[in-house]
């Protein structure tokens, strides 16, 4: 009877942090003969990926490894740019021609 009990705490509890959120936040500091040499910042958050979206972190929906949208949204810019920069190169190759210059 206990073991059930315990768990439904333990769900509970569960469920007031993934609502709520939870911070946590420390540094490691390295150093020798009181010579800092290396700073580690560690910061973790764990919550519902609806409260993570409420309180503005949606990185893994941009992120190219994580999201096939992302990939989709990365190739579409890079092939606007790319279409960009080949009307610039041509306009500076008209350019180029109607002054007298020679290109390659």
């Amino acid at each position: 009877m206990e073991h059930s009990m315990q768990s439904n705490t333990i769900v509970d509890v569960l469920e007031k942090i993934l609502d709520k959120g939870v911070v946590i936040a420390g540094d490691i500091t390295v150093g020798v003969a009181d010579v800092e040499l290396l700073t580690i910042k560690i910061r973790l958050i764990v919550a519902s990926v609806d409260k993570a979206k409420e309180i503005g972190m949606d990185w893994w929906e941009t992120d190219p490894y994580l999201s096939s949208k992302a990939v989709d949204s990365n190739t579409k810019a890079l092939e606007e740019e790319n279409r960009q920069l080949h009307e610039r190169l041509e306009m500076l190759e008209n350019s180029m021609l109607a002054s007298g210059l020679k290109t390659n």
